[in-house]
């Protein structure tokens, strides 16, 4: 019986420990390149990894005993999930590990934009004291409108609580969902009562450019937007421009359609993007906390003890 597991990208040593402790082998590599991977995975009934790189169909078919993949992190869009599944490869990941941390992440940024903290910070270090040009919202009373309704999407209307903000929610997947954090609703009336709008969704065919001109265009107020899903969910052109025609009126991004330099200072938009004072980056970093780095591993672990008659 073959239990090996080839953990090829960092993770929390926890899921190495916990994996043993169910009788797995486990071969810590997160130095193994995708070469390397591919000459070696045949002996491997499982593989762990972040995102290095894809578990495309040629590395599915270099598995010839792979009985699970397990993804460090939320999404799957880095393993083609469907092709797996056909090979009789159960797929896991770990979107509860993080959901705490992206929902904080995505506060963060949303009161900092209401606020104006980010520009207030830069004028006060430059000797500007700007009260009135810097006077803020609150969020109490605003309208939050949260599509997509998983792991993250549930944690942030959790989280928002608490402020006493009006929070609506849209999945195409689900109904029957509201519960006492968010009212379920459909798009017309997210477009309609939007004061602020934040993606979890993940990326997908349907998902791709979700969110365009003419997306935007169907928005009766000037809207906050926030995302820390998937770059590609969102058309950056149509952001800038959004900003530009007073349809957005902030934006907060911890994902872009293309991410890590030099790659990204070379794209047309990036320049304008980087000047706007009512835009917020960050790295990808939205789940990406200390706590959420361990809980990720606790929470394939989890998956892992489940799958074991598999083996």
């Amino acid at each position: 019986m073959n239990k090996k597991i080839l953990i090829a990208d960092y993770l929390h040593p926890t899921f190495k420990e916990e994996a043993e402790k169910m009788g797995f082998e486990c071969d810590d590599r997160p130095l193994i390149s995708r070469e390397e991977t591919i000459a070696v995975l045949s002996e491997y009934s499982g593989i762990a990894i972040r995102t290095k790189f894809n578990i495309d169909r040629e590395i599915i078919d270099a598995g010839v005993n792979l009985k699970v993949i397990a993804r460090a992190g939320a999404g799957m869009d880095n393993v083609d999930e469907e092709y797996a599944i056909s090979k009789g490869i159960k797929c896991i990941n770990g979107p509860e590990g993080n959901r705490d941390a992206v929902a904080e992440h995505v506060i963060g940024m949303l009161l900092s934009l209401l606020n104006n903290l980010n520009v207030a910070d830069d004028e006060v270090r430059h000797g500007i004291w700007n009260r009135e040009g810097n006077r803020g919202y609150e969020l109490k009373g605003k309208t939050v409108a949260i599509i997509g309704y998983g792991n993250t999407g549930q944690m942030l209307a959790r989280k928002l609580s608490g402020f006493e903000a009006k929070v609506i929610a849209y999945d195409k997947y689900k109904t029957g969902f509201s519960d006492a954090f968010a009212q379920e609703v459909s798009m017309e009336q997210v477009v309609k009562e939007a004061d602020i709008l934040s993606f979890h969704i993940p990326l997908t065919f349907e998902t791709r450019q979700l969110l365009n001109e003419e997306y935007l265009f169907h928005f009766k107020k000037q809207i906050l937007l926030l995302n820390a899903s998937r770059g590609e969910v969102v058309n950056t052109r149509a952001v800038l421009n959004g900003l530009k025609n007073g349809k957005i009126s902030a934006a907060g991004l911890d994902v872009l359609e293309l991410e890590k330099f030099p790659a990204l200072a070379e794209q047309e938009w990036f320049a304008e993007l980087s000047e706007n004072k009512k835009v917020i980056l960050s790295p990808h970093i939205a789940g990406w906390t200390h706590e959420s780095y361990r809980k990720i591993s606790e929470v394939l672990a989890q998956k892992l003890k489940v799958l074991i008659p598999l083996f």
